[in-house]
């Protein structure tokens, strides 16, 4: 897929990863629809990016936990742009609780964001990718290949995310592909405090912290390294699945 002119739709485009990632399809070529829902600042920066790298950039509000909200993205950012060759599904939480106060509605709140609403975006997203031959990334995490005590309906969502990956790519094969990018330590929490950061600093078999570029890196190459990709999982976390 050529970047130049391709029209791409990123939830979470207000905030960390999620702009960082709308920034660099801008920054290639990409006209932009950029997602936000709490973070209204952060998303008029990132159009104010995209825009300066001379591509189109529109903002679009909805509530991912509204399943008819997060349905009819696609369809907005379609209409704001003119078409939707991408969809980046990067809206998430990431919400750190002892597995004994997680609480019907936490896990629901959890749960809905960072997986059942990249399931609806996709799904309202369909009929645009399958005409355009198009694209969709999702944000995992390694936390969905690895437990963490403290953090246990995030690691059960982006299981789920990478396993919806798979299962989206078969369904959608041979129109679009669907493929999924796991960052580990990159962004870390903005709560974590000197001592963790270093600690997870130094357990990383690369010997340092990742950087959003590293993302944004992965992401382009599963949108324009290959078109024969797809149903895959791009780790990005400089060893630690592997330490």
């Amino acid at each position: 897929m050529k970047l130049e002119g391709a029209a791409a739709l990123v939830t979470g485009a207000g905030r960390r990863l999620g702009q960082a990632i709308a920034v660099g399809l801008g920054r290639a070529g990409c006209d932009v629809a950029v997602h936000y829902h709490g973070s209204k600042a952060g998303a008029e920066a990132t159009a104010q990016e995209v825009r300066a790298a001379g591509r189109r950039s529109e903002l679009l509000e909805a509530d991912l936990y509204d399943a008819t909200a997060a349905r009819g993205l696609g369809d907005r950012a379609a209409q704001a742009l003119g078409r939707l060759d991408i969809v980046i599904n990067s809206a998430a939480i990431m919400v750190k609780e002892p597995v004994e106060t997680v609480t019907p509605d936490s896990w629901d709140d959890t749960l809905d964001l960072n997986l059942r609403a990249v399931f609806f975006v996709a799904q309202g997203a369909i009929p645009h990718l399958r005409r355009a031959h198009g694209k969709i990334v999702n944000l995992a995490d390694v936390a969905g290949f690895e437990p963490w005590p403290s953090y246990v309906p995030h690691c059960v969502s982006k299981a789920g995310v990478v396993m919806l990956t798979k299962a989206l790519a078969r369904a959608l094969a041979p129109d679009v592909t669907v493929n999924a990018v796991a960052p580990g330590p990159v962004l870390l929490p903005d709560g974590w405090d000197a001592e963790t950061r270093e600690q997870i600093r130094n357990s990383t078999p690369l010997g340092r912290l990742g950087d959003p570029s590293d993302v944004v890196a992965a992401v382009r190459f599963l949108l324009e390294g290959s078109d024969f990709v797809t149903g895959t999982v791009l780790v990005v976390d400089g060893g630690r699945l592997i330490r």
